[in-house]
């Protein structure tokens, strides 16, 4: 995640970033303050234990807040639908553990705008990783080919939690899936809706943060049970 170029521009009131955190207390402000400069920010309290939702709310976020821990699926959802509401044409997902890059997040948002796209989607394998578990690699290899096979999108990344929707594409878009198996759905509904879009490369930083947090081989074994399940219904 990087700071400085983006405080050089002015915020663009209808770019909204969508974050889903849960118990990201530690980490949720730092993240906030790097989006707000240059976009509107919602961050959905997806039924956190600590003081994730006032952090977001000290640090400059509209907050939403999930009574009960529903997943990640699920508060995207309800992210998107509030930036919707508030008028949003561009609407772009973004992890809370500090893994994504700002200005690269920006730079999609601009490809999407500038050549009329419905979504510009990050892959880390077009960019690059930084302290990249090999369970996750695998999983993550291994769910391009299952994507590629279900839903017939030549992509390289298929669990990328940073991307952009234009108004139209989040609106059509429905995430019914509310854990993680939501990447996948998502993508899934790109190709039957015949929506354009085209990859984007990124950097993704696996911190101490997040390694510690959430980026563990039972967590990646549940990723692939989660698409698995996601697949047959």
């Amino acid at each position: 995640m990087t700071e400085g170029a983006a405080d050089d521009m002015p915020r663009e009131d209808t770019l909204w970033f969508v974050i889903a955190a849960f118990n990201e207390g530690p980490m949720i402000a730092e993240v906030v303050r790097s989006v707000t400069p240059r976009a509107r920010v919602v961050v959905v309290d997806d039924g956190s234990s600590d003081d994730t939702g006032d952090q977001a709310l000290a640090a400059g976020a509209c907050v939403a807040t999930h009574l009960v821990n529903r997943g990640q699926g699920a508060a995207l959802q309800t992210g998107i639908d509030f930036a919707l509401a508030q008028g949003a044409d561009l609407v772009v997902t973004f992890d809370a553990d500090g893994q994504h890059d700002v200005d690269e997040a920006l730079q999609m948002a601009a490809r999407c705008r500038d050549e009329g796209l419905d979504a510009v989607l990050g892959s880390r394998f077009l960019g690059a990783t930084v302290n990249m578990p090999a369970s996750r690699r695998l999983v993550i290899k291994a769910a391009v080919i299952f994507t590629r096979l279900t839903t017939g999108l030549k992509l390289t990344d298929a669990h990328n939690g940073l991307r952009v929707l234009s108004r139209e594409a989040a609106r059509k878009i429905r995430i019914r899936q509310d854990r993680m198996a939501h990447a996948s759905e998502i993508l899934s509904q790109i190709g039957r809706l015949g929506l354009n879009w085209r990859e984007h490369p990124v950097t993704i930083t696996y911190s101490a943060y997040s390694l510690a947090k959430g980026q563990k081989i039972s967590n990646s074994v549940r990723i692939l049970e989660d698409i698995l399940f996601g697949a047959r219904s």
